[in-house]
């Protein structure tokens, strides 16, 4: 989407501690760690506030930088945290990420042959997109690289385990969208939307995106660049 995205707004792209290509993440986990990166980077790029995008769990960071003040919108694709409280999905979905992690660690090396044939890049998108057909081969195989080199995926799943999702929703002031793929078998609509819809942002706007898995920037990057400018501009 960046290209979309760059021909209306200056963009900043980070990379959260603790995952491929980014900061290391320090031991214990802080619970401001990921919040408190994203505020960093907003610093060194001289950035008071700034229109916040996330997938997944950058969704929910994206909400929880706005809950300190500094968004002026938030589009969140999926966000993770919004199980009802006592879903047993929570525990199998985090743990699915410490079971594909150790996986990939074995075939992170034959990364290129894996996603040369449809069949290959099919499984590599699975638990990501419905539509795969026009993402190029080598982001899958980077993608696939960077699940390996995410050293914070395991202490991240344990801090969540044991600490659970809070979001100071009441002190988000900024407009929000919430963008969902129907198709999510990750994150899956509505049960993993619960706390959002009902609790923390039941006035939010809400799009939900059919034949869309839970990536909708991989998805569908083009229909999703528009609902994100749509909304800021």
């Amino acid at each position: 989407m960046l290209p979309a995205l760059e021909r209306r707004h200056d963009v900043l792209a980070l990379t959260l501690p603790g995952h491929a290509g980014g900061p290391p993440a320090p031991s214990p986990l802080a619970d401001e760690l990921l919040v408190e990166a994203v505020e960093a980077a907003m610093d060194d790029a001289g950035w008071r506030s700034a229109h916040l995008v996330g997938n997944s769990l950058g969704g929910f960071v994206a909400l929880q930088v706005a809950s300190r003040g500094r968004a002026d919108t938030v589009t969140a694709l999926a966000p993770a945290g919004g199980w009802a409280p006592g879903d047993p999905a929570v525990t199998a979905t985090l743990e699915h990420f410490v079971t594909m992690q150790e996986l990939l660690r074995s075939a992170a090396s034959q990364a290129e042959a894996i996603v040369a044939s449809p069949e290959g890049r099919r499984r590599a998108t699975r638990y990501t997109t419905v539509n795969f057909e026009h993402i190029p081969a080598e982001l899958l195989a980077h993608q696939l690289r960077g699940v390996v080199g995410c050293d914070a995926l395991a202490p991240l799943v344990e801090h969540g385990m044991r600490e659970g999702w809070e979001l100071d929703a009441e002190r988000i002031a900024c407009p929000v969208r919430i963008v969902w793929g129907a198709e999510d078998v990750l994150v899956p609509w509505p049960s993993a939307a619960v706390r959002f819809r009902e609790e923390w942002l039941p006035n939010a706007e809400w799009v939900v995106l059919d034949g869309v898995g839970h990536c909708p920037q991989l998805d569908v990057p083009l229909e999703t660049a528009e609902l994100i400018l749509g909304f800021t501009t």
